[in-house]
C-alpha cells in the first residue's frame, strides 16, 4: 500500500512540475508542428493500459496526415493500405526504421523522445505513471504473443500494472530491443516494485533521451 500510494504521490507531483519545467520547450514543439505540416497538433492512440482497459495516449503528431476520399486521415490508415509496408512494420516488432510517414520535424522530435512530452497529461490525470511497462497497441500485443507464444505470462503481469511514460526498456536501448525482451524486462521491472529503482529510471531517462540510442 506504501508503495502504490508514494508511486501515485510522485507521479501527481513531478508531472506537474515537469510541465511546468518544459513548458517552454512544449509551446515551441506545438508550434513547430502545427507551422510545417497539416493536420491535428496532437495524435490520440489507444493503448492499453491497467487490467487491460484501453485510453488514449497523449503524443505531439510527429506523422503526414493523408488525404483519402477527401478526408484527412492519420497515418495509420496509410499503413493498411500498403500490405508490403505492414508487413515490415509487423516483422520488426511495430517499428519502422525508415519510415515514409514520418514529418522531418517528427525525426527530430522522435529521435529526443520529445513527441512523448504530452504524455505527461496522462500521468496527472492516472492513465499511466511517471515510470513503468511500455504503453502497447491492443493489435501489438495480439500479434506478437503469437509471434512469442512465452510472452503470455509476461504481458498478465504487466498488464496489472499502470505504464509509464518512461521505464527500464526506454533507458537500455529502446526500440532496438526485441518484444520478446522488452515484455521480460517489463515483467521483471513489476516484480521489483521499487521506489528507488523508479528513481533511478527517472535519472536515467534524460540521458537515454539526449543520447537517441535505438530511437525510430
Amino acid at each position: 500500500m506504501f508503495y502504490y500510494f508514494t508511486k501515485r504521490t510522485i507521479d501527481i507531483i513531478g508531472s506537474l512540475v515537469s510541465l511546468i519545467i518544459f513548458s517552454p520547450i512544449i509551446i515551441f514543439v506545438a508550434l513547430l508542428v502545427k507551422s510545417t505540416s497539416p493536420g491535428p497538433l496532437f495524435y490520440n492512440p489507444l493503448r492499453v493500459g491497467k487490467d487491460g482497459s484501453q485510453f488514449k495516449m497523449l503524443k505531439f503528431r510527429s506523422m503526414h496526415m493523408y488525404k483519402i476520399k477527401g478526408t484527412w486521415v492519420h497515418a495509420e490508415k496509410y499503413l493498411q493500405s500498403h500490405p508490403k509496408l505492414m508487413r515490415q512494420y509487423q516483422e520488426n516488432s511495430f517499428k519502422l526504421k525508415r519510415d515514409p510517414r514520418i514529418t522531418s520535424v517528427g525525426k527530430i522530435l522522435r529521435k529526443f523522445s520529445l513527441d512523448e512530452l504530452p504524455q505527461l497529461v496522462n500521468v496527472l490525470i492516472g492513465d499511466m505513471s511517471l515510470v513503468g511497462p511500455r504503453a502497447y497497441q491492443q493489435d501489438e500485443l495480439i500479434h506478437q504473443q503469437k509471434v512469442y507464444p512465452t510472452t503470455r505470462k509476461c504481458v498478465k503481469i504487466i498488464l496489472t500494472a499502470r505504464p509509464g511514460a518512461s521505464g527500464p526498456w526506454q533507458v537500455s536501448g529502446r526500440s532496438s530491443i526485441n518484444f520478446d525482451k522488452r515484455v521480460e524486462m517489463d515483467a521483471d521491472y513489476i516484480k521489483r516494485k521499487s521506489i528507488l529503482y523508479d528513481l533511478g529510471i527517472v535519472i536515467k531517462t534524460p540521458i537515454a533521451m539526449i543520447s537517441t540510442k535505438g530511437a525510430i
